[in-house]
């Protein structure tokens, strides 16, 4: 099977199943291990990139095809998508090989008598490709469609920015959203403190691997890596030298205030960046338990706090929504990172976009406020709740805020102090913090910190 098949494949498995990009992606690479690694790029890069782009591909193929894409076949679906993506967006693939191996994968897979189609509204594409910003709808006249098709996201989800964040904030955030995203790490304490032989011989160490190594301008044991070929195969990773963690998670942890001795609850800690990232400013001290809602996600969090070699940290399946009575008035620090729309991170997992919807989005807010109904009361008096989510959508962020300080014992509390070197760009102040793709160096991300304000039930 040649790396075009399998990303037809992937493409065709999303459309019938809805699995996920990341984790199919994730699961067929390792399947074909023994690929080299500029075909695992390729098969990576197009899959993504065609998930990414589709409804801008979807444009520019009914543009051009006199057969809508609502109504193809899907493999001739998928496999019109995919060639498109190549031909507009990596300029290193010749546009011949790129029209021949479709015809040839549609033949192949017992579409042979639609290969004149193929081949001739690929190769019409190919031809005016450099003038293809012409038949995109007019920025004058239609705006919102514009946004929508040039940076391939839904209509309804840039309305809702262009009235949240104006005009443009917003297109800073969806040209954001398409650019490379490079893994974060974070590297353990100890190692940043001179053991394991320190930061130095680590990154030197991943630097001869082939990966590139570029430090975070926002904290300094965080670093983006890139070209790399598996996270499991970096140098010091089964080591437990270094974790995968966004920074807008690590600020969330440093905005905490966690200190020796201390104990941290963490309510939906899955993966375990920021629960294993409290443990780790314990410094051996204190101790953080974390939750999550089923036995999948709390395997995730023991592997990361086993291969970090972690002793401070406990982990249970929980339900998060349940009150615990014997953790009432217990916690130090609380970190609630609850679920939500995700679309702060959509430059990372592409499917959000198409599968969230108006009605989803009313729901969540909901959710969130039964889950910090919960887990309020788990906080000592001056004690902290660090309330986080992965997106940039008002209503689950600053509504939620409001709420929450109009009914519970809680105040905000400025957290200008904990945030280092991150730019002041307008979206923190009062004990808030919008972090915004384009405008800030991580994911979209929302932070507030709450202190209690006594024992009031």
């Amino acid at each position: 099977m040649n790396v075009r098949e399998l990303v037809l494949d992937m493409l065709l498995q999303m459309e019938a199943e809805g699995t996920y990009s990341n984790l199919l992606i994730r699961d067929v690479l390792d399947k074909y291990d023994y690929l080299e690694g500029k075909e695992k790029a390729f098969v990576k890069r197009v899959t993504e990139g065609t998930v990414e782009r589709r409804i801008q591909i979807d444009y520019v193929l009914d543009a051009y095809s006199k057969v809508p894409v609502r109504r193809m076949k899907p493999l001739i679906r998928c496999l019109m998508r995919m060639s498109v993506y190549q031909l507009l967006f990596m300029d290193g693939v010749p546009d011949a090989a790129v029209c021949n191996e479709a015809v040839k994968l549609a033949s192949k897979r017992k579409f042979g008598q639609l290969k004149g189609f193929v081949n001739g509204v690929l190769r019409n594409i190919a031809r005016n490709k450099e003038q293809i910003g012409k038949i995109y709808p007019d920025r004058g006249k239609e705006p919102l469609k514009y946004l929508s098709v040039v940076y391939s996201m839904p209509e309804f989800l840039v309305s809702m920015w262009l009235k949240e964040y104006g005009a443009e904030r917003t297109e800073r955030m969806l040209r954001a959203m398409l650019a490379v995203h490079p893994v974060t790490i974070r590297v353990k304490q100890e190692v940043m403190e001179g053991k394991h032989g320190g930061a130095a011989r680590l990154l030197e160490r991943l630097r001869e691997s082939g990966i590139g190594v570029e430090p975070h301008p926002y904290l300094e044991y965080a670093y983006c890596l890139t070209h790399l070929e598996g996270m499991r195969k970096a140098p010091g990773f089964e080591e437990g030298l270094f974790t995968v963690q966004d920074v807008s998670s690590m600020l969330a942890v440093e905005c905490a205030g966690i200190r020796e001795g201390d104990f941290v609850l963490d309510v939906c800690a899955a993966p375990g960046g920021k629960g294993t990232h409290a443990a780790e400013l314990l410094k051996g001290t204190g101790k953080v338990l974390c939750r999550d809602v089923s036995e999948e996600k709390a395997a995730l969090i023991r592997e990361n706090v086993r291969r970090l070699g972690l002793a401070n940290v406990e982990t249970e399946v929980f339900d998060g929504t349940v009150y615990d009575s014997s953790l009432f008035g217990k916690a130090d620090v609380v970190l609630a990172d609850l679920p939500c729309s995700g679309l702060g991170i959509l430059g990372k997992k592409r499917d959000i976009k198409y599968n969230i919807t108006l009605e989803g989005l009313k729901q969540l807010p909901e959710l969130q406020k039964k889950l910090l109904d919960a887990v309020w009361r788990y906080v000592k008096p001056q004690g902290a709740l660090i309330y986080t989510t992965c997106t940039i959508h008002r209503e689950e962020n600053e509504e939620i805020v409001r709420w929450f300080l109009e009914n519970y014992p809680f105040e905000l509390e400025d957290i200008h102090r904990f945030l280092g070197r991150v730019p002041d760009t307008g979206t923190a102040g009062s004990g808030c913090l919008q972090l915004l793709p384009g405008v800030h160096e991580t994911d979209g991300f929302f932070i507030a910190r709450f202190v209690r304000r006594s024992r009031e039930l």
